[in-house]
């Protein structure tokens, strides 16, 4: 199959991110620069969609419940948005009084990721898994499964950088559900 009759999704999947991840703790993260980066190099006019609440103007949503983020990412007409709160060192929610701009900020580019995954790049990061399908076959020979775990040994550099939001449109109602 030619990349131009491809879709999206397949050419994305089978980008493996590793090397591009870092680990904190049990979890697993896809730096924003380097989604945004492999996103663009497939489907160059993608856009992102950082939802501002209606009645604040801020890139959040808060409630008693806490903080939550809205972030659309639009490749080639078809948007997947996700949701993500803001949280704490253990990626527990934290309650609303005790988040700041830094916390909006970073669920932001978190979110950013999750919603470039749902059109196929670094899915199987979420799904728990080390690598994407394409090289799960050749994972099988014990050659394979030696270099990854070394690979999975060695400790892990951040390629994570502060990135300004800019605020592409104000889209929110009030009626809508988070």
């Amino acid at each position: 199959m030619s990349e131009k009759t491809e879709s999206i999704f397949k050419q994305l999947n089978k980008v493996s991110v590793e090397g591009k991840t870092d680990q904190k703790g049990k979890f697993t993260y896809l730096s924003w620069v380097y989604a945004w980066s492999e996103l663009k190099k497939i489907a160059p006019d993608s856009s992102v969609t950082v939802y501002h609440d209606r009645n604040t103007n801020l890139p959040y949503f808060s409630s008693s419940a806490g903080v939550i983020v809205k972030v659309g990412v639009t490749v080639e007409g078809l948007e997947h948005i996700s949701y993500l709160p803001c949280m704490d060192f253990s990626n527990k929610a934290k309650p609303a009084d005790k988040v700041d701009m830094m916390d909006v900020n970073k669920a932001i580019q978190r979110a950013t990721v999750k919603a470039i995954a749902l059109h196929g790049l670094g899915l199987y990061i979420y799904a728990g898994e080390d690598l994407p399908e394409a090289k799960q076959k050749a994972a099988k020979s014990p050659v394979t499964k030696k270099a990854v775990a070394k690979k999975a040994d060695e400790p892990k550099k951040s390629g994570n950088s502060f990135r300004k939001s800019v605020k592409t449109e104000v889209v929110a109602n009030e009626s809508e559900e988070l």
